[in-house]
């Protein structure tokens, strides 16, 4: 019988494709995106491209990033990637304040809802903490160190997100399971009582977000390889409903089309007021919006919103005072793929609520490039270039790329004894150092 034993996750090698970013302030002051080491941010109330300010000089990071988020309080904003490093920029000045070194590449990262931590989680599925601010003595570790917290055991994680309370902490990963974390009143000796395991995915779950109903309760809302979205009582553990992407696409596209492999969902995202639901699909060129009925537990279709056949989302995100939806294209690591051409496609979905989709307006659409806020400004400033067009021999390896990449990168792969032993040996955390 064939060896099938769990991979280990890998440490060495040729890059991974690494998919376009984006993140929207909470309050709707700034947006950033994140293509390969490059962060780029545009201040929406100045009008004016921010110029980031480093320690290192000015440049943001050395390879891939894989994960930008921002604080609730919209006070700070982390990245963090394959150069091993996790940089706090605060976002009045966008000068980087902290950077943490971390030993293994970083898959996910996320801010305590109070701003005191940040997490992040690397490559063997372990969740890492450091304390922010060193005014509370009891709260800072020796030399403010990253201090592990939880793990996965060796599985990828691929989301990590705080509950709306701050109470709890969900991280998603590459074996099928979403576990919800206690997060302690000190982190720093561990969060080692699990509340619940959201269990029921039969692929990879690649992206978790919260919504709520109202302070006192909220929901959890997961994507994965198997093309479905679920809505969960993440307290609980229990799943409350199901939405099957991969039937609504075989009536949209036709069942050539709809391969199991080419509908993970890429990336989710709900509206301010949580009525709907975002979805980007890895190879679909648009966004399907889900209505989340929080009362009824309820997801449901409501309708696609296309965009030309070149552009596959690859993130999306929206803020809590506005109606606009961001969305991202754009991948680096890719071969013959030179720095210069980190070229991203920036297009903006207006409308992005419910009760726009009864109003007498149309609802919910995609702005033509002339319509977007602060205009070319703001598309210079995000995609590197105003005429994408003029790329479109990258812009089709993209695209291409798109409609293959989250099972190549979180698929598990199964080995040969010999071929496993082989892979130990390469590690370089298992190499003798001279």
């Amino acid at each position: 019988m064939e060896d099938t034993a769990v991979e280990e996750p890998e440490v060495s090698g040729a890059a991974e494709f690494a998919p376009a970013l984006v993140a929207a302030h909470p309050h709707g002051n700034s947006v950033a995106v994140a293509i390969g080491p490059e962060l780029r941010a545009f201040d929406l109330r100045a009008g004016l491209p921010v110029s980031l300010s480093d320690e290192c000089g000015g440049r943001s990071h050395s390879d891939a990033i894989r994960a930008i988020c921002f604080s609730v309080s919209g006070a700070l904003f982390a990245s963090a990637g394959d150069d091993k490093l996790v940089k706090v920029w605060k976002t009045d000045s966008w000068r980087c304040i902290r950077t943490i070194t971390s030993e293994k590449r970083v898959s996910a990262v996320a801010i305590s809802i109070n701003d005191l931590y940040v997490t992040f989680a690397d490559k063997f599925g372990v969740v890492w903490l450091v304390t922010l601010w060193e005014d509370s003595a009891e709260q800072v570790s020796v030399d403010n160190k990253p201090v592990s917290i939880l793990g996965h055991y060796c599985s990828i994680i691929t989301s990590m997100k705080f509950s709306p309370d701050g109470r709890f902490i969900a991280t998603a990963d590459r074996d099928f399971k979403i576990r919800v974390t206690l997060f302690p009143k000190n982190p720093l000796k561990g969060a080692h009582e699990i509340q619940s395991f959201c269990l029921g995915h039969t692929d990879f779950v690649s992206c978790i977000t919260f919504t709520s109903i109202s302070e006192n309760q909220s929901f959890l809302i997961s994507g994965g390889g198997d093309s479905t979205v679920r809505l969960w009582d993440y307290v609980n553990g229990c799943l409350l409903d199901t939405f099957q992407v991969r039937d609504k696409m075989g009536e949209l596209l036709g069942p050539n089309e709809t391969d199991d492999s080419s509908l993970a969902i890429a990336d989710i995202c709900p509206s301010n007021d949580g009525s709907l639901v975002a979805v980007a699909i890895q190879s679909f060129s648009g966004v399907m919006l889900l209505a989340c009925d929080l009362v009824g537990k309820k997801l449901s279709f409501l309708k696609v919103i296309t965009m030309e056949k070149s552009y596959i989302p690859t993130s999306l995100a929206s803020s809590l005072s506005s109606e606009l939806l961001w969305t991202v294209m754009g991948a680096s690591n890719m071969p013959n793929q030179a720095s210069s051409h980190l070229l991203t496609r920036v297009r903006i979905i207006t409308s992005f609520q419910k009760d726009r989709l009864s109003s007498d307006d149309a609802g919910p659409a995609t702005l033509e490039d002339s319509d977007v806020p602060h205009d070319e400004k703001l598309l210079l400033a995000l995609q590197g270039s105003l005429d994408v067009t003029k790329q479109e021999e990258v812009l089709a390896s993209v695209l291409a790329a798109l409609k293959v990449s989250m099972h190549k990168m979180l698929v598990k792969k199964h080995y040969s004894e010999e071929r496993r032993e082989q892979r130990k040996r390469g590690r370089n955390d298992k190499k003798i150092k001279n």
